[in-house]
């Protein structure tokens, strides 16, 4: 029997004992060593580091929309010049060279004033059966109008169509022939003479481009009364037939023009050259009170390219601009016509409108004074 004691437990070869860890997201044992730290200071911090964090938000936010709704409107205002400047550079057609050597230098607008001779030719479309001028032919002006703008002033005075002066070598005439014998520049330098003023600028009327312009603003709105007018030979010759009963009516761009070139108001068959002028003079003003509108602001990069390509003028895009702003700060003038005082019968047998020196000069006065 072996008596030799036995090992002990203790002295017998154990294994090894290890330690099992789970590991846990960085972000989570960052969260726990702060909670065991001091929970109650931890909760107390994140509670204040929310309501810091809204109430950063509701400063920024409301700094954010003013900076945004400055930004949208300067960048609409960007994108409506560099629309107007481009039109009046590579769109707007130019004057001649003769027509410009005709007018009298001035200040720019809207700082100083100026006086602006706007005319628009009477030239039909080809195949036409409006009677009164040769399609494709030389074309005498339609309208007339003589605008004082600038340092100030506001004023218009229109002058009749048929108005008797005399032409520099062409002798007595109605005042619209200047413009088929000799364009821009013979018309320039027969008002000039007739009135004895200065002109400044001139701008010719595309009536092509004038309802695209009209219909870029949104329409015009002018008080009529009964008309009813065939242009370019009615809607039955492929032209335009314009039914306006009395009261307010907003135009669209075809209407307008219809509006402002009816010579023959079927309403009124006693109406003249005066009441005519008096529609375009309408026109004018319904042109600036809608410029002025909301809506107007939201289609003006529509608007700033269309404008320029409306007219044929000696001034670019900066004069142009300018211009519209004299015009849209000028207030609104009363409507003014150079009313004849006679008639006189011209050489070829027909009859012209006369006006007496004395109420040549009253109106002219009214005009330069603004």
């Amino acid at each position: 029997m072996n008596d030799e004691p036995r090992p002990s437990p203790k002295n017998q070869e154990e294994p090894p004992q290890y330690t099992a860890y789970r590991s846990r997201p960085r972000y989570l044992a960052f969260l726990d060593r702060r909670a065991k730290s001091d929970p109650a200071a931890e909760l107390q911090s994140l509670r204040a580091d929310s309501n810091d964090v809204k109430s950063r938000r509701k400063r920024w936010t409301l700094r954010r929309v003013i900076k945004w709704f400055v930004l949208i409107i300067g960048g609409w205002l960007a994108l409506s010049f560099v629309l107007f400047m481009a039109s009046a550079q590579f769109k707007q057609e130019q004057v001649s060279p003769a027509a410009k050597l005709a007018l009298d230098s001035a200040g720019p607008m809207p700082f100083v004033a100026n006086t602006i001779l706007v005319l628009g030719s009477d030239a039909r479309p080809a195949g036409s059966k409006e009677g009164g001028a040769d399609p494709g032919g030389p074309s005498r002006s339609d309208t007339i109008m003589l605008i004082r703008s600038g340092g100030g002033k506001s004023a218009r005075l229109s002058i009749p169509r048929d108005t008797v002066v005399d032409i520099p070598g062409n002798g007595a005439n109605k005042i619209n022939a200047a413009y088929a014998f000799g364009g821009a520049a013979l018309a320039i330098t027969t008002v000039k003479r007739y009135l004895g003023i200065k002109i400044n600028h001139v701008i010719e009327v595309n009536f092509d481009n004038f309802p695209g312009f009209i219909n870029a603003l949104g329409g015009v709105t002018v008080k009529t009364g009964c008309v009813t007018s065939n242009i370019n030979g009615g809607k039955a010759n492929g032209g335009f037939t314009l039914e306006l009963k009395a009261g307010q009516h907003h135009l669209d761009g075809e209407q307008a023009l219809a509006f402002a070139r009816t010579r023959k108001n079927e309403c009124n068959p006693a109406e003249d050259d005066i009441t005519r002028a008096q529609r375009q003079q309408a026109v004018l003003a319904g042109i600036k009170g809608q410029m002025l509108t909301p809506g107007t602001f939201l289609r003006l990069p529509w608007v700033a390219w269309k404008a320029p390509q409306t007219i044929r003028s000696d001034m670019h895009g900066p004069g142009l601009l300018g211009l519209f702003a004299a015009i849209a700060t000028g207030g609104s003038p009363p409507t003014r016509v150079l009313k004849p005082t006679g008639f006189e019968t011209l050489p070829d047998g027909g009859a012209g409108l006369t006006v007496s020196e004395e109420s040549r000069q009253t109106e002219v006065k009214r005009f330069l004074d603004g």
